[in-house]
């Protein structure tokens, strides 16, 4: 009989695999560092697209449950100039290949899906020691302790699980994105933002707008900026912090500048970090990764839906080969090294045509071509 897989991380990559799993009949237990599912906010709207996410969600019999949280109307897309010139405005006429849901929606979906107990909360991983032939030892802040015959780490950009794996480690890009969200949004900035997302793009930064269900903005200010720029700002006092990114968007139109001061949450600042494009490792018994934790990109889109499929692939692969989970291994790594070394070359473009010298007619262009 197959041992029980131990997972750490609660995200997207690691429910997806533990549902597989649990489709299969096969048991897993996920170690989550959070206290609960409720913890904090999951982040905002997922376009999740039919080639990869979508094919996770159908592995994990989840497609129904997926259709139910869809936000009609989300994969609208307009780009503006920094005057607030209209320069492309695409509406969603509901036939298109990525709906949008909450990232918070979909993990209660996945969560909701498995047995009770099969996430562990409060769990934060300190430390994991090779046992030998693929056993491992997990220690826990709390000072409990796990012995596991196949350690899949699903934790992300900072995973503790990658170094039994890969010396790489996420390396800041250059690019930071500042969040906010607004509210009441249809009474005060629909007309700049429309009906989905919204890009005001030049070179070098931008302003981004997501509509998200309940009448809320979720704003991304795009900047390309030293980390020590970043880093000479005080988040804590969020006026300050606020005037300060303003400032760098001096002369654009108010209607684009009140998404970044009008901001109801305090900003928070996302430098976005990556690991090699080419992010490969040779087999280690007992241990792989999936999600950010094998392939961090910049944010394209693809990433949650990557993750997604990750453990889907994982699960069927575990599944296909029940006494050998080498070879499951094997063949699930073969075929996630190529595409997520293609998709991170992809995703580095997309912020590329975002932000270039020719922002914003660049991202038209690969949007319209």
């Amino acid at each position: 009989m197959t041992a029980p897989v131990t997972i750490i991380g609660a995200g997207l990559g690691g429910l997806t695999l533990a549902r597989v799993l649990h489709v299969h009949g096969i048991p897993a237990t996920v170690y989550e560092a959070e206290p609960s599912a409720e913890a904090r906010t999951q982040g905002g709207q997922l376009d999740i697209h039919e080639h990869n996410g979508q094919l996770a969600l159908e592995a994990a019999g989840l497609t129904a449950a997926f259709r139910a949280i869809i936000h009609a109307g989300g994969e609208a897309t307009r780009a503006l100039d920094q005057r607030g010139k209209v320069l492309l405005d695409e509406p969603d006429h509901g036939n298109g290949g990525r709906p949008e849901v909450l990232r918070g929606d979909l993990r209660r979906v996945l969560f909701d899906s498995l047995p009770a107990g099969t996430v562990q909360w409060g769990k934060k991983l300190t430390g994991v020691t090779a046992l030998g032939d693929g056993r491992h030892e997990l220690t826990f802040m709390d000072g409990s302790t796990v012995r596991t015959e196949l350690l899949v780490g699903a934790d992300g950009a900072w995973s503790k699980v990658r170094p039994l794996l890969s010396d790489a480690e996420p390396e800041y890009v250059g690019t930071t994105f500042i969040e906010t969200y607004l509210y009441d949004a249809d009474e005060r900035h629909s007309a700049a933002v429309g009906g989905g997302a919204m890009f005001a793009l030049a070179p070098g930064k931008g302003i981004a707008a997501h509509r998200e269900a309940g009448n809320i903005l979720h704003t991304y200010v795009q900047l390309n900026c030293p980390a020590e720029w970043i880093a000479g700002i005080d988040f804590t006092d969020a006026a300050a912090a606020t005037a300060r990114v303003a400032a760098e968007f001096d002369g654009w139109a108010p209607e684009l500048t009140a998404l970044i001061t009008d901001g109801e949450t305090a900003p928070v600042p996302r430098a976005i970090h990556t690991l090699p494009n080419r992010h490969r490792w040779d087999r280690v018994p007992g241990v792989t990764l999936l999600g950010d934790a094998a392939h961090l990109m910049p944010p394209s889109g693809e990433g949650a839906n990557l993750a997604m499929l990750d453990g889907a692939e994982l699960g069927q692969a575990i599944a296909a080969h029940p006494d050998d989970l080498e070879a499951a291994l094997t063949a699930y790594e073969e075929a996630m090294f190529p595409r997520s070394e293609s998709e991170a070359a992809d995703a580095h473009r997309l912020v590329a045509l975002c932000l270039n010298e020719r922002a914003p007619h660049s991202l038209i262009e690969f949007l319209t071509g």
